[in-house]
């Protein structure tokens, strides 16, 4: 089996696990908003399900998640780029969301995140009253 050999990348692999073991990794998303949602994918290829953890506090939104490695006793690795280890994202949602009706799923190692936005931060017409309707809904006394 032939494989290509790069030694940048294999240098900046190897500093980057000595450098960077034990400090969670950031997991790629994109946020968009679609109506009265906003919608976050997160990728997370090969994480457990059961590892994410999705937590609000205030207006702070966090996922945590956990991805295991495993290797068979005896084995030899030829090559090893996929990173095992925590992963950590955390979003200041700001004010104008509803934090009590976010919900998440997680499917082909994508995690989707809706926030709906709160019903007072929808936008909203304002009828513009004329002199004679004020008058019919407040008479003089």
């Amino acid at each position: 089996m032939a494989m290509n050999f790069d030694p940048f990348r294999e240098l900046d692999r190897v500093a980057g696990s000595l450098l960077d073991n034990r400090s969670p990794r950031v997991m790629p998303m994109d946020l968009y908003r679609d109506g009265d949602t906003y919608v976050l994918s997160a990728d997370m290829p090969g994480i457990d399900p059961g590892s994410v953890d999705i937590d609000v506090d205030g207006q702070l939104l966090t996922i945590r998640a956990e991805r295991t490695l495993t290797s068979g006793e005896g084995v030899k690795w030829i090559a090893r780029e996929r990173q095992s280890g925590s992963f950590l994202r955390q979003l200041n949602l700001g004010q104008g969301v509803d934090t009590e009706r976010i919900a998440a799923s997680y499917e082909n190692g994508v995690l989707s995140v809706t926030i709906p936005v709160s019903e007072k931060a929808k936008p909203r017409k304002i009828e513009v009253a004329t002199s004679a309707q004020v008058l019919e809904t407040h008479p003089a006394a």
